[in-house]
């Protein structure tokens, strides 16, 4: 049998990668060779292993530590590492503080730079930046109607939302975005629309009322399960910047208050298609945070959520990168 090579763990693109990780209460090491987690049963341990190949992002919880040799070939198969409170909020690294979302990125010489030249062309330009922010907010809006109306695990588990007023809610929302001026009324469009899906949620569901809490203040199953699963979009929203090679601090909407922006930009596309109705399902119907986290990879796995990310920052970045070269045509919002 021919051995296997560093280089060939990248065969596997991202995007079509079907794991993300959370630990807690183990050590992360190399062992044999293989990146494993090792935890203690009783008077011995246990080894697991972890296919890096096949791997998005890996998140350490609470009691967890990383050997400099697991940390070398996580890197190696470009695999995104993360720091985090238990239950996966909140999410730190070692050198920030846990009031941001930060990520370990995997170091390569290598990473592609055709996105980030589009990027930087028309990020400096207000209109174009506001653009790509409003095409961000249309790919998400169109996403979450496809997933809320198509979704067979959302069948399967009785979530059963108004689509009528969930369309209603979609095209009164449009020209809002289309309209708006700059990003703080944008992101005044998101926060009323988000409000409108816990609604559509809540009700798909049974819940009840339903008011969204601060991180780190939830007291009820759904906001702490939103903060859970809100997570694993991070982690997948900075997979898909890396992938691309573009800075987090790049962000087209959420970059003013916070270095990390684009990542929360990255994953509001698919944030309130897929996390938030498992959020209120799952709430519901008592699930483990176990069993919650399990649901949510398996989705935004079978679902492609980060085929569908990925796409729409390369489709963002050659559609704003072309206009930032082309001053004679004025910025147009439709069609982007």
């Amino acid at each position: 049998m021919d051995s296997l090579m560093a280089g060939d763990l990248k065969c596997i693109l991202h995007s079509k990668r079907a794991n993300i990780y959370y630990l807690e209460h183990c050590r992360l090491l190399v062992n044999g060779g293989r990146v494993e987690y090792i935890t203690e049963q009783g008077k011995g341990s246990a080894y697991w292993n972890i296919p890096i190949a096949n791997t998005t992002t890996v998140l350490l919880g609470t009691g967890t530590s990383v050997t400099q040799a697991a940390m070398r070939e996580l890197a190696k198969a470009g695999v995104m590492l993360g720091f985090c409170g238990g239950g996966g909020t909140p999410l730190f690294a070692a050198t920030d503080s846990s009031l941001e979302v930060a990520w370990v990125s995997p170091q390569s010489e290598y990473r592609p730079t055709e996105y980030l030249q589009h990027w930087v062309r028309f990020w400096f330009d207000d209109a174009l930046r506001l653009g790509a922010a409003k095409a961000f907010q249309r790919a998400r809006l169109m996403r979450l109607q496809q997933h809320w109306a198509g979704s067979k695990t959302l069948r399967q588990q009785r979530f059963k939302p108004d689509l009528d007023a969930l369309a209603a809610a979609i095209q009164a929302a449009l020209p809002g975005i289309a309209a708006a001026q700059d990003t703080m009324t944008l992101l005044t469009e998101e926060a009323r629309m988000s409000k409108q899906l816990y609604r559509l949620a809540s009700l798909a569901t049974g819940y009840g009322e339903f008011t969204r809490a601060k991180r780190g203040d939830s007291t009820d199953a759904a906001n702490r399960f939103l903060d859970h699963g809100n997570y694993l979009a991070y982690g997948l929203g900075a997979t898909a910047t890396w992938v691309l090679g573009l800075p987090h601090g790049l962000a087209v909407l959420h970059g003013k208050t916070r270095r990390g922006g684009l990542v929360f930009d990255v994953a509001d596309l698919i944030k309130d298609a897929v996390i938030l109705p498992q959020a209120f399902v799952s709430a519901m119907q008592g699930h483990s945070e176990q069993e919650f986290r399990q649901t949510c990879i398996e989705t935004l796995t079978r679902s492609e959520a980060l085929d569908f990310m990925i796409d729409t920052v390369k489709a963002t970045a050659e559609t704003f990168g072309r206009r930032a070269q082309d001053p004679v045509n004025p910025v147009a919002d439709e069609g982007a």
